[in-house]
């Protein structure tokens, strides 16, 4: 009975042995698993950290040469600004230093003539040369010479006239070669000085645009047709297509004309180059007609012959206004 008992209390033992043993042995397992997950988490944590940096290094590489194609673009760009502003900054400075020197000579020369003028008018003694067949007695015979800004003295009250209707309300009706808009003082002033104290012929500065040196054109256009009827042709001189029609739609406008209205043959005539201008004037007065001869504020150089016409009118741009219309065209 007892061995029994006994054998019953070993197998009992053995079996808890057993049971413990295996308990530990899961345990290990499990701990080894563990170890296994925390092993391999890090492992892919460690795989994203490296890819999110080299994907981070990458960036900052295209980046960085992003950084170095733009400052090379943007050195390019200052390079090339610089050496074309500098070149048209020469371009415009010798034609703004070649109309200077013009100027400078053109004002020379007409002070000399002026000083030659009478501008007193002097008693001239006229008497029959004694080489005439007829013997008459010597009698004293007076001739005036008319100083410059006389030409318009006689057409006074018609020129004064046509002054006080642009000072007034725009008549967008008018006739066809009316000036149809009005003029500011400022501008009547010019007009009175070019009439009555240059005579018809001399350079005015810019009224700071082509459109407002237009306008003022366009009523002086309007007082010679009063003067002189159809026996007149207006030459206007500009180097570039864009400014001649800038021109004809300003004066078309202002003077209500058409496209008739310019031409060879009508009462305006566009010119590019100042050699036609100069023959289209010679022709003109070889038949017994007046020329009126403007020229645009771009033109840096004004042709001698131009000067010998009784009528021209030059506008004298800044260099501000011949940069930026440099530019524009």
């Amino acid at each position: 009975m007892i061995d029994k008992t006994s054998e019953n209390k070993q197998s009992s033992e053995t079996d808890v042995s057993i049971k413990k043993g295996e308990a530990n042995s899961n345990k290990s397992n499990l701990n080894q698993k563990n170890k296994q997950l925390i092993t391999n988490k890090k492992t892919n944590q460690e795989e994203i950290f490296n890819e999110i940096f080299n994907e981070l290094i990458l960036k900052k590489s295209n980046l960085i040469k992003e950084i170095n194609l733009l400052e090379k673009q943007k050195n390019n760009l200052i390079t090339d600004i610089e050496s074309n502003f500098s070149g048209k900054s020469d371009i415009i400075a010798k034609r703004v230093k070649g109309f200077q020197d013009y100027l400078t000579g053109a004002l020379l020369h007409l002070s000399q003539t002026v000083e030659k003028l009478e501008l007193v008018s002097q008693p001239i003694m006229v008497k029959p040369s004694p080489l005439d067949e007829t013997q008459i007695k010597a009698k004293n015979e007076i001739i005036h010479v008319p100083a410059l800004s006389d030409t318009f003295k006689q057409d006074e009250k018609i020129i004064k006239k046509c002054f006080s209707l642009f000072c007034k309300q725009p008549d967008f009706y008018a006739e066809p070669w009316k000036l149809r808009r009005s003029l500011d003082k400022e501008d009547i002033e010019i007009l009175d000085d070019w009439f009555f104290n240059m005579g018809g012929r001399g350079a005015l500065e810019s009224r700071g645009s082509r459109q407002k040196n237009a306008l003022l054109s366009a009523g002086l256009i309007s007082i010679l047709g009063e003067l002189y009827g159809d026996q007149f042709q207006t030459l206007i001189l500009a180097s570039e297509p864009e400014r001649l029609g800038e021109w004809r739609r300003i004066l078309q406008d202002c003077l209500g004309l058409n496209r008739d209205d310019f031409g060879p043959n009508s009462g305006i005539v566009l010119f590019e180059r100042p050699e036609g201008v100069i023959e289209k004037a010679d022709r003109l007065e070889e038949e017994n007609e007046v020329p009126l001869i403007i020229i645009d504020g771009s033109e840096t150089n004004i042709e001698i012959p131009i000067l010998q016409f009784p009528l021209w009118l030059a506008f004298v741009g800044s260099d501000e206004e011949i940069y930026d219309d440099y530019e524009m065209n």
